[in-house]
């Protein structure tokens, strides 16, 4: 019998935020990147701008006030998890490179969506596919090649990392 994948969609917009040749990321509380290095951002509200989405999730997850400098690409990928009814998600992520203009990293608030336990600075040397999130995977390829790649990026057998 051949299963079929049942995609459950997720968009959002993420923030790379380097500082002394380290990038900011969170530590994820829940989805498929549980327990795993992500980058902060995430989904729009209902009537809610692109670039006002990623400074509202930036400061939520972070404690930083960022400026939006450029819009530097879009991703997608697709990955096994089980969901609600889903089997799958395919993220698509569209990525801006930011500054920080005021704040400090500081223990984010936990409310009814927040999946983010906290922010810190990881060295490409810290970061792998078993500790970060795809987004966090291909953030460190654009700084390392200022591009992103064109087609969708699959992880078939991607683990859902429970503690």
């Amino acid at each position: 019998m051949v299963s079929v994948e049942k995609f459950h969609r997720a968009f959002g917009v993420y923030g790379i935020l380097i500082k002394n040749g380290k990038l900011l990321v969170i530590n994820k509380s829940g989805g498929p990147y549980k327990n795993r290095f992500d980058l902060p951002g995430g989904n729009l509200e209902d009537g809610e701008g692109l670039s006002q989405a990623l400074r509202r999730e930036f400061e939520e997850e972070t404690g930083i006030d960022i400026e939006i400098k450029e819009q530097i690409g879009a991703v997608d990928f697709m990955l096994p998890w089980d969901w609600k009814d889903y089997t799958a998600v395919h993220h698509i992520a569209i990525f801006y490179l930011v500054n920080k203009i005021g704040g400090e990293i500081s223990e984010p608030e936990q409310f009814d969506g927040q999946d983010s336990l906290g922010a810190v600075w990881v060295s490409k040397r810290e970061i792998s596919q078993e500790n970060a999130s795809p987004l966090v995977l291909k953030a460190f390829q654009w700084l390392r090649t200022g591009e992103f790649g064109i087609q969708t990026y699959h992880y078939r057998n991607w683990e859902i990392k429970q503690s």
